[in-house]
């Protein structure tokens, strides 16, 4: 997505860069004009450490344990003041460039399993959207052609590092043989809803029994052909 003033008509986003000892410390604010889907939250590295949940008022903790313990005494307070700033600069922006269309990006998406799929046991199927704008998208989960409502969620949409967005939508399954996943996407930039098929594939092995009795049949027969050489060679020597 190439960024410029005219992306600013539906989406305002202010991003601070810091880079130390080799790290870098990302902090994105983001607003629409409607003043709904605020975003703030701070990345290290790209990783997201922690988000402000505006509805809530508190700050969200998105890092791992072993990250160690990271305060974010008056956090909010600061995201609710540059929320606003956000809002104001928007404004000035849409007038400044007389309101332009909005620009678009369609999502890309691909689906696949969390862990290592086993039939019968309980897994994760994990759809990911990526390089969409403007948020957000509506995803819907399919198992062999029925609507999946439980066991689904979805993500909060993250920023990437062209200005478009991520988000992650995932499907609680217990694999058997023969199913069949769908995710499909809806989005603006898209003319019709964007679907992946995840199919469980079952690699069945060789029949352990016919493997076992060729085997058996193979050393009896080269034991037959050493027994058979051993008595023609001593025939041999009597002669």
């Amino acid at each position: 997505m190439n960024y410029s003033m005219v992306t600013a008509v539906l989406l305002g986003v202010v991003c601070v860069l810091a880079k130390v000892e080799g790290h870098i410390d990302n902090y994105v604010a983001a607003c629409k004009t409607n003043d709904t889907d605020a975003e703030d939250e701070l990345q290290l590295d790209g990783n997201e450490m922690f988000y402000v949940d505006f509805k809530n008022k508190e700050v969200v903790f998105t890092m791992p344990e072993f990250a160690g313990e990271w305060t974010s005494e008056g956090w909010v307070q600061r995201a609710l003041a540059d929320h606003q700033v956000c809002l104001n600069d928007l404004d000035v922006a849409v007038k400044a460039e007389k309101s332009p269309p909005e620009e678009i990006d369609p999502p890309q998406s691909t689906i696949y399993p969390r862990d290592m799929v086993v039939l019968g046991k309980n897994n994760i199927l994990i759809c990911f959207v990526t390089n969409f704008y403007p948020p957000p998208v509506k995803v819907k989960w399919t198992k062999n052609n029925a609507e999946m409502k439980e066991g689904v969620t979805l993500s909060r949409y993250y920023p990437n590092s062209d200005f478009t967005f991520q988000q992650l939508s995932t499907l609680s399954i217990t694999p058997e043989e023969g199913d069949i996943y769908s995710c499909s996407v809806e989005h603006k930039g898209l003319q019709e809803p964007l679907t992946r098929i995840w199919e469980l594939e079952v690699h069945k092995g060789p029949n352990m029994a016919a493997t076992a009795f060729c085997g058996i049949g193979l050393t009896l027969g080269l034991l037959g052909v050493g027994v058979g050489t051993f008595f023609l060679i001593k025939g041999n020597n009597c002669n």
